[in-house]
């Protein structure tokens, strides 16, 4: 089964920046995960990505955009731990 990942941003002009990342996090774990993104209706700034359920990248908390290796490694060590999980 695949896991799931919701990323939340902003539908004001964000969803390059999901579609960047759906692609980077699919070719890292290709048939692994279920990937869905949902832009918001207003201006929100919002760049939220759940893996599992779990919040582990916020944009409004002050995690900025996944525009960096580290931040990208912040998300695939998340998501090997929990396909670790099952």
């Amino acid at each position: 089964m695949a896991l799931a990942i919701r990323i939340v941003y902003c539908g004001a002009g964000y969803k390059s920046k999901y579609l960047q990342l759906k692609k980077k996090l699919e070719d890292e774990f290709p048939g692994c995960l279920d990937i869905c993104g949902e832009g918001t209706p207003q201006v929100t700034g919002f760049f939220e990505v759940m893996v599992a359920g779990k919040l582990v990248h916020s944009k409004k908390r002050g995690d900025g955009y996944v525009d960096t290796e580290s931040k990208f490694l912040k998300l695939v060590a998340a998501v090997k731990a929990a396909l670790a999980q099952g």
